[in-house]
């Protein structure tokens, strides 16, 4: 096993989910929504942490794995989460009661997040976390970064792809929307970026006074 490998696996192995976030991730299995990794969640915590979030917006419910994880580095925030599934809504909801998150810190919005984001208002948000339609997440992203205030963060968790991100050959649609996706923020003087590999990796987006 390479330094790498063998990194990446105690960094997996250190990460204590709390067991709320546990139910909800098996939820989120036998619903077919695939969670975020724990890391990639520890990750957004200490995030919406550093930036004391009040306002977060997340696009792509699930079973709630992903807002509960922005929730606990930020407990005080209102969470809006979108998703087209009432089911997955449904699930969310309970797993977000279950975990004794208040009703008046949720808002639930069934709908395409193409339909609903262009009704939000600009600069009202400290985080938008992207992790639905991977062949729309280039236009979520700039929905994000109308959404955030400046310093505000657009998260954007499973831009590595599966590895496909990393392997020229791999010229999919979806494969290649992530791939210029980094590549543009990382020349961008609109935003700060940076790219983990935790996981199934995280774009972090720090928004930039105009």
């Amino acid at each position: 096993m390479s330094e790498h490998d063998a990194n990446a696996r105690f960094a997996r192995e250190t990460i204590v989910e709390p067991s709320a976030i546990a139910r909800a991730r098996a939820h989120g299995v036998e619903l077919g929504a695939t969670p975020i990794s724990p890391g990639v969640g520890a990750q957004c915590a200490v995030l919406a942490a550093a930036v004391g979030a009040r306002s977060i917006v997340e696009i792509g419910t699930g079973a709630g794995v992903s807002g509960l994880w922005l929730l606990r580095g930020a407990p005080q925030a209102v969470l809006t989460t979108i998703d087209n599934e009432p089911e997955h809504l449904g699930v969310a909801r309970q797993c977000l009661a279950e975990a004794k998150v208040p009703p008046s810190r949720t808002r639930f919005i069934t709908g395409r997040a193409a339909d609903v984001l262009p009704r939000m208002n600009e600069g009202a948000y400290d985080i938008v976390l992207v992790d639905a339609d991977p062949e729309n997440v280039i236009e979520y992203v700039a929905h994000g970064l109308r959404l955030v205030r400046t310093g505000g963060l657009v998260l954007i968790p499973r831009v590595l792809a599966g590895g496909k991100v990393a392997d020229p050959v791999q010229r999919d649609a979806v494969t290649t929307a992530y791939r210029s996706l980094i590549q543009e923020t990382q020349e961008s003087q609109a935003v700060i970026a940076a790219l983990s590999t935790t996981g199934e990796g995280l774009l972090q987006l720090a928004r930039v006074a105009d």
